[in-house]
Parts: structure tokens; C-alpha cells; sequence
């Protein structure tokens, strides 16, 4: 039989996990939708009752004692095992339902993303999405995130991932940017041109560019090209903007360069040539590995898989 003092506690064993997932009481509050001082009080509650310290508390962050990670550790099973059983029971209804989180890029959802989610909103008005914006590979389960969209060559085996769409990457500038510096003739060009690009690890950016299948009459090879420029930034819409006000040639995922290509803001550099190895060419959605999948998740993936089904279109 379980001891009724424990039973009451159920609520504050959960708050904790929550505590331990989010590393702050502000965040944790925030995310139960509670008061910091309310969370504060509920683990005090837990701590007496336990008879021992579970959190150490200092000005700026927290941190677990050994007996608090003990007992998040021993939780995290069964809390997950009656999410499941939760979600079981909720789809039995006839309309998905329920709160999804999701994490995508920061590009990929400001541009791609949030301006097409009232479509699925209004289809399934039982469902409520909420969306961090996030270029880090954030750990899905223990930030409780139902899904990820993520720009990547090489999920995680440990998920499950359902491919969106390819995408590729694509050289762009400014017609004023062209008229004033000329176009390049070929990759190798580009090393006389302000070139705008996204920092990576290596000491000298470089671009790397192979012919296109059926394009050349000689076996494809790689080109590669040394690259600088007045500017770089590690955010693709960064780079579009630099690249709109006539600063430079940038690269550019084919879902950030897509509106500003339409519009004529921008045009494609070396369309004959394609781009390896600075961008993925594949976008996926990402989840949790789990026995049951929750039908508002399921809905929202199937959803993203149609949107996106024929890619960005930038190359006819």
C-alpha cells in the first residue's frame, strides 16, 4: 500500500523533473505555467519530506545534490510511461489534440515555417504548437520537445526521423552588387569577389562546387575555392540582408534565398554549378524514439511532409 503522505506529493515529484530539465526556477515556473514561488515552496515541501536536501541553491543557477539526481533518475521512467498512457487515452478522440513543442532553426522557421502554420492551426483547431527557435541540437527528450526540424545530413540514430524534402544551396547577389564587380565566370572567381559566408571551423573559408550530373562531358570534379569577404555571420538571414544591400556574393540554403530570388531582390551566381558540403541537402523531422507517437505530433509531421513535399523551387 502506498504511504498517503507519498500520494500527495505526486504533483512536486514532477515539478522537480521539470526543475532538473530546465536548470532555473524561473524556467521550470515558466514552463508549468506557475508562480517562482510556488515552485520554490513545492520543492521545500518535497525536501521535508524526503529529509533531505535535493536542490543546492546558489544566486545564479541550480543544481541537484546527489539524492535530487537520484530521484529524477528513478522518476524519469515512470513519468514517461504515464505521458504515454496519457497521450494513449487523448487519441481516442476524434481530433488531434493537445500541446506540441517543437524546435527548428531559427531561418528555416521564420521564413519557411511560421508563415504557413495557421494552415495546420485552423485544421486541427484542438491543437496548440509551441515553437523554440533554435539553430543548437538541443537534446529532444530531456527539454521535453516533441519535435525537431533540423537541416542535417546524419540524424541521430537513436530517433526517429522522417525526411521533409531536399533542399540544396545556392550562390546569390545583388543585380547592383554584378554591374558594379561583374559576374563570375566559374567557382574559381570567386576568389576575386567579396564573398559573404557562414563561419565554420576551419582557418580558411572555403567553398567547394562539382558540375552539375549531365552537364559536363568530362568526369565530375570537385572545385574548391578560398573565400573572404567584409562580412560573415552564422545565420543564413543575416547573410541574405548583407547580400541584399550590395556587399558581396553569399551562400545560401535554397529556403532562405527562395522569397528574395522571386521578388528580384537577389539573383542566383553560377546556377550551372552546385554547392557540396557547406549545407545539408536534406531536412527532417525529428523525434524521441517511443513505443506510441502522440496523434497531434503524428498530424503535424504528415502535414509538414505535404508542405514540403516539392522542396523551395528555386531552380526551374
Amino acid at each position: 500500500m502506498i504511504d498517503k503522505k507519498i500520494e500527495g506529493l505526486w504533483a512536486h515529484l514532477h515539478w522537480l523533473t521539470v526543475l532538473a530539465q530546465q536548470g532555473s526556477y524561473t524556467a521550470a515556473a515558466q514552463r508549468l505555467g506557475v508562480s517562482k514561488a510556488a515552485m520554490s515552496q513545492r520543492v521545500s515541501e518535497l525536501e521535508r519530506a524526503a529529509g533531505v536536501p535535493l536542490v543546492q541553491r546558489t544566486t545564479r543557477s541550480v543544481r541537484l545534490t546527489e539524492a535530487g539526481q537520484q530521484l529524477v533518475e528513478g522518476l524519469r521512467e515512470p513519468f514517461e510511461r504515464i505521458a504515454q498512457s496519457f497521450s494513449s487515452v487523448r487519441d481516442l478522440a476524434d481530433e488531434p489534440a493537445g500541446l506540441v513543442r517543437v524546435t527548428a532553426p531559427v531561418a528555416f522557421a521564420r521564413q519557411q515555417l511560421v508563415p504557413r502554420v495557421a494552415e495546420f492551426l485552423r485544421a486541427h483547431p484542438q491543437v496548440r504548437l509551441e515553437l523554440d527557435l533554435s539553430d543548437r541540437l538541443n537534446a529532444l527528450a530531456t527539454e521535453g520537445f516533441d519535435l525537431a526540424i533540423r537541416h542535417t545530413a546524419s540524424p541521430p540514430d537513436t530517433h526517429v526521423a522522417w525526411p521533409l524534402c531536399h533542399t540544396r544551396s545556392v550562390l546569390v547577389a545583388s543585380r547592383d552588387y554584378l554591374r558594379r564587380r561583374g559576374s563570375p565566370g566559374s567557382p574559381l572567381d570567386l576568389a576575386q569577389h567579396d564573398c559573404l559566408h557562414y563561419p565554420r571551423a576551419q582557418d580558411t573559408p572555403a567553398w567547394h562546387f562539382m558540375p552539375p550530373e549531365g552537364r559536363r562531358k568530362a568526369p565530375r570534379q570537385r572545385v574548391t575555392v578560398p573565400v573572404s569577404g567584409p562580412f560573415c555571420a552564422n545565420n543564413s538571414e543575416a547573410l541574405r540582408d548583407a547580400a541584399m544591400t550590395g556587399l558581396g556574393i553569399a551562400l545560401l540554403p535554397d529556403f532562405s534565398a527562395q522569397a528574395a530570388l522571386q521578388s528580384g531582390k537577389l539573383v542566383e551566381v553560377l546556377p550551372d554549378w552546385d554547392s557540396v558540403g557547406t549545407f545539408s541537402t536534406q531536412i527532417y523531422a525529428i523525434r524521441p524514439y517511443a513505443s506510441h507517437v502522440p496523434r497531434a505530433v503524428s498530424a503535424f509531421v504528415a502535414w509538414l511532409r505535404v508542405v514540403w513535399a516539392e522542396g523551395f523551387g528555386v531552380r526551374a
